[in-house]
């Protein structure tokens, strides 16, 4: 009898982002034209060897339901990617966090200007929310589309993502309370991964209450993600990282570890994760890659 071999964690991870990453490449715009400085500059940025967490994130989560035609769902895995890559592109820039290297290149605004990295960023949002329109318009099912791009642009604007980074850039370098602090956290970090769950979720035809369970479980590991970046950007290798670390001490930026030992943050960020866990054993279908992937995220060394 054949032996079959098994296929490992870390494999399928590989081969589930080579297809994540195909499917987001097939939506970027075309290098030609007067503005094609813009869109190489577009292209430069999202091209830059991101792990594509929340394009399959929402993916997986679309998979749980068991809906089998993505036509729905590929411009939004391209679109969350465009929202994510166009808030760190603004997030290095000077009047922001001011950094020079991310994921071991050269910054965007480093490389186009600074006028060019701030256009380029607002034109991958605006590309985004096209992306997602146009679907809705050839969607068998435009309804799920509408409901799922309500979310996701909620998820990034004034009551989610940018909401956070307004707060957090208002308050750069001042002391913030606890408080104020966790709802940065839940905003500028959590709210995208929120979104990457539930937009999934809604695309494939789930409900209300399956939908509101992948938000909390988005957002318990989005905070955790966040309490790992603080350590790592103490605490973590350069050479993984891509990056320099430090950029928040000398940026004189309130973390967790502000308030916490790192051993407290190690301890908040399994707790966290073991409560989305939990929650994660109710969502129906085949879930254990997700489950699975969710542990590695906050628990990461880049």
């Amino acid at each position: 009898m054949k032996r079959v071999k098994s296929v490992s964690f870390e494999q399928q991870l590989q081969e589930k982002t080579r297809w994540a990453e195909d499917v987001i490449r097939s939506y970027l715009p075309e290098e030609e034209g007067e503005n094609r400085y813009l869109l190489e500059a577009m292209n430069y940025s999202m091209l830059s060897g991101g792990k594509r967490l929340r394009p399959l994130m929402m993916a997986l989560s679309f998979a749980c339901f068991g809906q089998e035609d993505q036509t729905d769902l590929f411009p939004f895995m391209a679109a969350m990617e465009m929202i994510h890559t166009h808030s760190l592109i603004h997030d290095d820039l000077p009047a922001m966090d001011n950094d020079e290297y991310r994921r071991g290149r050269k910054t965007t605004h480093v490389v186009f200007g600074e006028g060019i990295a701030v256009l380029a960023g607002d034109a991958l949002l605006n590309r985004a929310y096209e992306l997602c329109a146009a679907a809705a318009k050839k969607s068998s099912h435009p309804r799920r589309v509408i409901d799922a791009l309500f979310v996701l642009a909620e998820k990034t604007g004034t009551k989610g993502m940018m909401g956070g980074q307004s707060v957090d850039v208002l308050l750069d370098g001042k002391p913030i309370d606890r408080e104020t602090l966790s709802y940065i956290y839940v905003n500028k970090t959590a709210a995208l991964i929120e979104a990457s769950l539930m937009t999934g979720a809604i695309l494939a035809g789930a409900g209300d209450d399956d939908v509101r369970l992948l938000e909390q479980i988005g957002r318990k590991i989005g905070i955790a993600f966040q309490i790992r970046d603080d350590i790592l950007d103490v605490y973590g290798d350069e050479a993984l990282l891509g990056k320099p670390i430090g950029s928040d001490l000398r940026n004189e930026k309130t973390t967790y570890l502000t308030y916490y030992t790192k051993q407290e943050c190690d301890d908040i960020t399994a707790q966290l994760t073991q409560e989305a866990v939990r929650l994660m054993e109710s969502v129906p279908g085949e879930h254990s890659f997700l489950q699975e992937l969710l542990l590695r995220l906050v628990h990461r060394e880049k």
